[in-house]
């Protein structure tokens, strides 16, 4: 106990110094071994006494900040400094900001305010929007290629255990129960922190292992679609060829191995590399993916809605199978001007010339049918260059779906 009144003193001093305005740098310097000493069981209790003592919550939160400082001091010794910019890099940078942010949530469910709960609690939710999501769908991929499907799994878990707990937090807090609200609010800070140490000292030390410059590569130039948690990286390029999942050697080499964490070591002997093709003979080679003939085709009679498409010639190049207005081979090659009424052909003109010069690129239109409910969208089709290909006709029957109402997320197939 005595230990433990030392180490709340020396805190106690620091903060006081912090407070007058004092460097950081120096004390952080000063106090460096007793930061690194103070266990996760004793920041709790040291905080609860510096509170009961009179010292603010926002006095208590700028430890934080030289918490972090350390933490990522101790990492980088650990590992090869990343280049700034690197998606790994990032990863690390936004987990600085979440561990300050739940011990601030932690924090302030102990002062039992509830305001500053709220407000970081719709801020972390963002961390479900932007580092969680990027982990999901860019880099857990590339570790299930290779075999390693638990570890994905289990993170994945965690983190919707996180998602559903903010919003169990907010919907407290939104009904009066503030009680439940401060236990809910320590309950995320503890799963946020302990997320935190999963990330740095397991999964991330396996992806700098396993994962090569170009597989990193994907990542980076896909990132910045699901955004960011508190950090704005800087530009990393590389001259290595991108390569998604499907494109990696799934091979892990012994030496590899060796550098793995043991927990990572241990689900090896379990592994099943995925060593599927995602190229077969025949496919057809898209932006977006491959796919047979015979798949398109009736991918195209599968959708739920008819399309039309009209070449930069005004010609009927294609249709779907599923329409709700009348659409036979006969159309094809014909002038779209010529498959509408002559009454309504200025219109289709007025249409095509705003996409062909770029003024316009919507027109919609919506018309009973009986007792149903017809939706139709025409879009210009661009190339990568912006180049005029031609127009999109989308018609679907959105009778049932203006009925819709709430939410449905439960399958309720009898």
């Amino acid at each position: 106990m005595s230990e433990l009144l030392g180490k709340k003193e020396r805190l106690k001093r620091a903060l006081k110094e912090l407070h007058k305005g004092r460097n950081v740098e120096e004390i952080k310097k000063e106090i460096k071994d007793l930061l690194s000493s103070i266990s996760p069981m004793e920041i709790p209790l040291i905080e609860q006494e510096l509170m009961q003592e009179g010292v603010s919550v926002e006095e208590i939160a700028k430890l934080c900040d030289l918490h972090v400082e350390l933490f990522r001091e101790a990492v980088e010794r650990k590992e090869e400094r990343l280049p700034e910019g690197h998606p790994l890099h990032t990863l690390y940078k936004e987990n600085e900001e979440i561990t300050k942010d739940a011990e601030k949530l932690a924090l302030y469910a102990k002062s039992m305010d509830i305001e500053k709960i709220k407000m970081l609690a719709k801020q972390l939710r963002l961390v479900g929007f932007t580092h969680y999501d990027r982990e999901e769908t860019l880099i857990f991929p590339y570790l299930e290629r290779r075999g390693i499907t638990a570890m994905p799994t289990t993170l994945w878990r965690k983190h919707d255990e996180i998602r559903i707990k903010l919003r169990q937090l907010l919907q407290f807090i939104e009904k009066g129960l503030h009680e439940r609200a401060k236990e809910k609010a320590k309950e995320v800070a503890s799963l946020l922190k302990d997320m935190v140490f999963r990330e740095n000292k397991i999964l991330y030390p396996a992806l700098k292992t396993l994962l090569t410059e170009g597989e990193w590569m994907a990542i980076k130039q896909q990132e910045v679609d699901f955004g960011f948690y508190k950090v704005k990286p800087k530009e990393w390029k590389s001259n290595a060829k991108p390569l998604h999942p499907y494109e990696i050697k799934v091979d892990i080499t012994q030496e590899q191995l060796q550098k793995l964490p043991e927990e990572i070591k241990i689900m090896m002997k379990e592994a099943k590399p995925d060593t599927s093709k995602i190229e077969r003979e025949g496919d057809i080679k898209m932006d977006t993916g491959y796919m047979l003939p015979e798949e398109i085709n009736a991918l195209f009679k599968t959708l739920p809605f008819g399309i039309t498409f009209i070449d930069k010639d005004d010609r009927v190049r294609f249709f779907s199978g599923h329409r709700i207005f009348k659409r036979t081979p006969s159309v094809l090659g014909r002038p779209v001007q010529l498959c509408h009424p002559p009454k309504s052909v200025h219109i289709v003109e007025k249409i095509l010339k705003a996409f062909k010069d770029g003024s316009r690129n919507k027109a919609d239109f919506w018309i009973k049918m009986g007792d149903r409910f017809i939706y139709i969208l025409y879009i210009p089709v661009r190339d990568d260059n912006g180049e005029y290909l031609g127009t999109l006709e989308i018609e679907q029957d959105i009778t049932e779906l203006r009925k819709l109402e709430g939410e449905k997320k439960i399958l309720d197939w009898k």
